[in-house]
């Protein structure tokens, strides 16, 4: 499937405004940017395959480990959504979407601190 990236930035728009109120909420709390592939580091750290294995990774501090007393100059919390894998895995525009919020909800899951074995979906 070929897209632009304007045209995938709007499908994202499009996922995220279908979410459930709950994780609508979650999502405001989080930076939610589009990288095309995940990269080699990524990729040996989780000790994944290939980049198709990754569609999204949540980089922060989760919710429920979260202390005032943390030390400043932690990086806001993030959510990376990966272009070229979702768009490989899917057929349609509505696969894309579906996949999009898919992914963005498992990695709000880890954000509220969630291991993949307790996902919503």
């Amino acid at each position: 499937m070929t897209v632009s990236p304007d045209e995938f930035a709007a499908w994202i728009q499009e996922a995220l405004a279908g979410l459930p109120a709950r994780f609508a909420r979650l999502a405001d709390e989080v930076s939610i940017m589009v990288e095309e592939e995940p990269s080699a580091e990524i990729l040996r750290d989780l000790e994944l395959e290939s980049e198709d294995d990754l569609l999204g990774l949540y980089q922060g501090v989760p919710m429920d480990q979260t202390s005032f007393f943390q030390p400043a100059g932690e990086l806001p919390a993030r959510i990376a959504i990966y272009r070229g894998p979702i768009l490989r895995c899917c057929r349609t525009k509505a696969e894309v979407i579906h996949e999009i919020r898919d992914t963005v909800v498992h990695e709000l899951g880890h954000h509220v601190g969630l291991d993949d074995d307790e996902m919503p979906y």
